[in-house]
């Protein structure tokens, strides 16, 4: 139980993170969110918006970095 416990722990840690990021920045560093692959179909009445490159070098990243973590836990 303990184990899980830090990992949960960890969760939060990772959510209250990303969490104060949006507070700070208003649109997201680096270009991500408006990306080539990034689809942005604009009508008289409504915007539809699907960043699907954002969405997949950011499944990247946190993939990435949590592998990372993990294997730094398992010590």
């Amino acid at each position: 139980m303990g184990e899980l416990g830090k990992v949960l722990i960890l969760f939060g840690v990772v959510l209250v993170v990303m969490g104060l990021l949006l507070l700070f920045f208003e649109k997201l560093p680096f270009g991500l969110g408006r990306l080539p692959g990034d689809i942005l179909i604009k009508r008289d009445n409504f915007t539809i918006y699907i960043p699907i490159t954002t969405s997949i070098i950011l499944s990247l990243l946190l993939t990435l970095f949590l592998n990372l973590l993990f294997a730094l836990l398992r010590r």
